[in-house]
């Protein structure tokens, strides 16, 4: 278990950590992607409740 802890320790301290804007960045990118496929799928749900109004 000693062992396994300090390999744990050595590759922790290998790991490149992004930078605070790099970090800032990627969460904006999820979030408007987030929004933009949340839109999409509203789009498909209320483009299919429409087709099945008519057909029914």
């Amino acid at each position: 278990m000693i062992k396994f802890l300090k390999s744990v320790g050595h590759e922790m301290k290998l790991v490149t950590w992004p930078t605070y804007k790099q970090n800032r960045h990627d969460t904006g990118v999820v979030i408007i992607s987030s929004i933009l496929f949340a839109a999409y799928l509203g789009a498909l749900d209320w483009a299919f409740s429409i087709l099945t109004q008519h057909i029914m």
